[in-house]
């Protein structure tokens, strides 16, 4: 077994000392076998400007001049169909045999622009690695377990020192029969996990996590969770990293008269332009996926944009814009606006996200 990293204490050519990129993993991850999976490498860099590449961990040949993995280098478990995409750490592979761990071996570099990556000069070489664990499902139903908020995989999340915070983890069950029994974490110092409860409502399973940051643990710290069913069987890995010191950003709500979403109240049918004001500069979410609904007062959606890329929406300082090819309104109807998770993402680092707004 082989780690190797590497970090410059060169000025850039900005004028900044460099700051390595932060990833986080479960150590252990279960994977059924013979399926084919994806799995993503949550990866981020408070110098925001930065190229993020991951590749895999090599014995020689490398930047850093050393043997980054022994055993566990990519051409000693070539039997494992795999694939890496290197811009979003993606990994797309099949674990060919049950009760067999797998290891993986990977290095997030650092690019300080475009000519760097083609030069092929990271500022820094942070190692990854973990396990999969292969397992077999002989169940009737075996589809696994999912954790489903309240917060999405690899939300950033701004959080400030020294006031307690609490998240809520939900999982959602799709056999019968089944339940969670247990979770498996990674978490920062002073974190701590309540009961498994099932919410009567939903019947969905929860967990609340409550932690109070210090001074000390300034910057990204990660949170990584799996579920697992009362037979077994985990769910994906879900991960967030929290952004100690930092605010996450809030959509400012809207007053009748001189509001900061425009137009509100009455609308013209042909309207096609609304802007949302924020309490600090954003800018486009990192994850696609992130998603501003236009509803109707049945609950039906009228129209959505994916602000991860769509055009329709654009990001200028304090506001938040989305132009409507056509106005879908119809006269004497009333509408309403909902937010996931992080459509207005702060600046620094990997975008402090402001919470899901559900009745804008």
């Amino acid at each position: 077994w082989s780690v190797c990293g590497r970090i410059s204490t060169v000025v850039r050519p900005d004028g900044y000392l460099n700051t390595s990129p932060v990833a986080v993993s479960l150590p252990i991850i279960y994977k059924q076998v013979q399926v084919q999976h994806t799995h993503v490498v949550q990866m981020s860099d408070f110098d925001g400007s930065d190229t993020l590449i991951c590749r895999w961990a090599t014995s020689s040949g490398n930047v850093n001049g050393a043997d980054e993995c022994a055993g566990i280098c990519r051409s000693t478990v070539a039997s494992v169909p795999a694939s890496l995409t290197g811009s979003n750490c993606t990994m797309s592979f099949t674990l060919p045999r049950a009760r067999w761990y797998y290891g993986v071996a990977l290095q997030i570099e650092d690019f300080y622009d475009s000519a760097a990556v083609t030069a092929n000069k990271p500022m820094s070489s942070v190692p990854m690695q973990f396990l999969f664990y292969g397992y077999n499902d002989s169940s009737s139903c075996s589809t696994p377990p999912a954790i489903i908020g309240e917060r999405p995989n690899r939300a950033c999340i701004g959080v400030p020192i020294n006031v307690t915070l609490t998240l809520t983890v939900i999982v959602q069950i799709f056999c019968s029969g089944k339940n969670i029994s247990d979770f498996i974490s990674t978490v920062p110092r002073g974190v701590t996990k309540g009961p498994i409860t099932k919410n009567t409502g939903t019947g969905n399973y929860e967990m609340i996590l409550t932690w109070t940051p210090r001074a000390d643990q300034y910057g990204p710290q990660g949170i990584c969770m799996a579920a697992i069913d009362n037979t077994n069987i985990p769910s994906n890995q879900w991960c967030i990293t929290y952004l100690v010191g930092f605010d996450s950003p809030e959509v400012i709500r809207p007053k009748l008269v001189q509001g900061s979403a425009s137009p509100i109240g009455t609308v013209f049918q042909n309207q096609t332009t609304f802007s949302i004001q924020t309490s600090k500069f954003v800018n486009r979410p990192t994850r696609n996926g992130t998603t501003i609904y236009f509803n109707n007062v049945t609950g039906g959606i009228v129209q959505q944009f994916d602000c991860g890329w769509d055009p329709h929406v654009t990001y200028t300082g304090y506001t938040i814009v989305i132009n409507f090819d056509t106005a879908p309104w119809v006269p004497g109807q009333f509408y309403y606006v909902t937010m996931d998770s992080g459509v207005a993402s702060g600046t620094e680092f990997c975008g402090p996200e402001a919470a899901p707004v559900y009745d804008l």
